[in-house]
Order: structure tokens, then sequence, then C-alpha cells
């Protein structure tokens, strides 16, 4: 279980006039085996605490503990040990390394070619046409998302973060995205957070969250949320950039 406790994180202004708040005294637990979906408006935060849950970026006050432990003051390293995972809106390019180094990277042990073909399959890839292929320019940005979450998959993380994983990719890899992240739901033992303002997305979530300005704004099950952020109460403040 993730507890995020009173977080708080400021920059310095642009300008140099002082302090910009990006996050104030936000509040919320990700129980176990949960499919959470953080949305809001753009520059309302929703990157920023995803990067404070993994330790790219430190909060200025509050606490976040992971299955009881205070992990606050570790960083990403650390943090991976534990079991928190994290793909980037723009996944990295490994040149030299094909899909099946990466896969056993994750694992943390050598894969038989069964194994490698599964988690591939898991994400709608052809293990025949992707194994032993270099993950390099040739690659789309669809087929990068997916090798990403294989490995996530590989790894079995406690917590997987994605942070706006449709940015970059066309209709069609959008499409295989929700049927991967419904299985993920379906299937996956850890818990999932991902940071979206697609309505596609947060239609299969268990649980919404809406940070708007630097605030929590509304946490609930998408049944209490999603009519809110689609329905006729447009006028609501963490509407406007959401969806």
């Amino acid at each position: 279980m993730l507890e995020l406790k009173n977080i708080s994180f400021t920059v310095d202004s642009v300008n140099g006039s002082g302090k910009k708040e990006i996050l104030r005294n936000v509040s919320l637990t990700v129980e176990d085996h949960s499919f959470v979906v953080i949305t809001g408006p753009n520059g309302g935060g929703k990157s920023t605490l995803a990067k404070i849950i993994m330790g790219i970026e430190q909060p200025n006050d509050g606490r976040i503990i992971f299955d009881g432990t205070d992990i606050t003051n570790l960083n990403i390293t650390e943090r991976a040990k534990l079991g928190i995972g994290y793909a980037f809106q723009q996944p990295v390019r490994f040149r030299g390394l094909t899909v099946r180094d990466l896969l056993t990277q994750a694992a943390g042990r050598k894969l038989n070619y069964e194994e490698t073909c599964d988690y591939l399959a898991a994400v709608g890839l052809c293990a025949a046409d992707y194994c032993d292929r270099e993950l390099n320019s040739s690659f789309s940005g669809g087929e990068l998302k997916r090798v990403e979450i294989a490995m996530v998959i590989a790894r079995g993380t406690k917590l997987s973060i994605f942070d706006e994983p449709e940015a970059g990719i066309d209709l069609w890899s959008f499409q295989n995205l929700i049927r991967v992240f419904t299985k993920m739901r379906d299937e996956t033992k850890g818990s999932v957070i991902i940071i979206s303002h697609q309505e596609r997305i947060l239609e299969i979530a268990n649980k919404l969250i809406v940070v708007a300005d630097g605030n929590l704004e509304a946490v609930g099950s998408r049944e209490e949320i999603l009519p809110d952020l689609l329905g006729e109460s447009r006028n609501c403040k963490y509407y406007k950039g959401a969806v």
C-alpha cells in the first residue's frame, strides 16, 4: 500500500519573484491490487506527483509510506528495489540492445524463449518479430510503449506508475494500449497508477484521483467521479482540460 501524507512541492519562479507551489498538502492512499488513474487539468501537478512517488523529485514537506516503510528520503534506485516501477512519457531507446536483452534485465534473470514470448504476447506483440529486434529508431511510439509495459510485467513490480502513456502514439496504438491496460487491471497482482486525461483510460480505472492547481480535488471510484468529469457538471473547477 502507498500512502502520501501532506505532500507539498515548490519550485523557484521563472521570473525570480519567489517560490511557485506545484502541490499543496496532498494526502492520498493507493491500496494494494488497485488500478488508479490520476487526472486533472494540464499543469495541475499530476506528473510532478508521479515523479515524487518514484523519487525523481523530492517533496518540500510531507511523507511517503510504501508497505509500511517511510521512503520519503530514498532515491530512485532504492525505491525500485522495493518494487516501484516508472514508465516515462517518452520511453528511452537503447541502441545495441534487443527487446530480449531488456526483458532479461527487467526480470533480473535469464529468460528462455518461451518466457520472452509470454511477456511480449501479454502486450500484443509477436515474439518472432520483436524478440531479437534492436530497440532503435525503427520502433514506433506505440511499439516502444508496449515493450516498456512488457518490461514492467517482467519485473513484477508491486507498484507501476505510467506517466501519460498515450503521449505521442497514434489512434491504432492507443486502442492496443487500452487493451493492454485492461488486461493489466484484470490480471496483474500489483498496483497500477496511470497519469492521464484520456477518457478511455479513465473508463477502465477502479479509482480516480483528480489533481488541479496543486490540490487534491476529488478521490473516489470511477462511478463516483467520472460522471462529474464527463456529464453536465462541466463547470466544476477540475473539469477544464481534464478530458
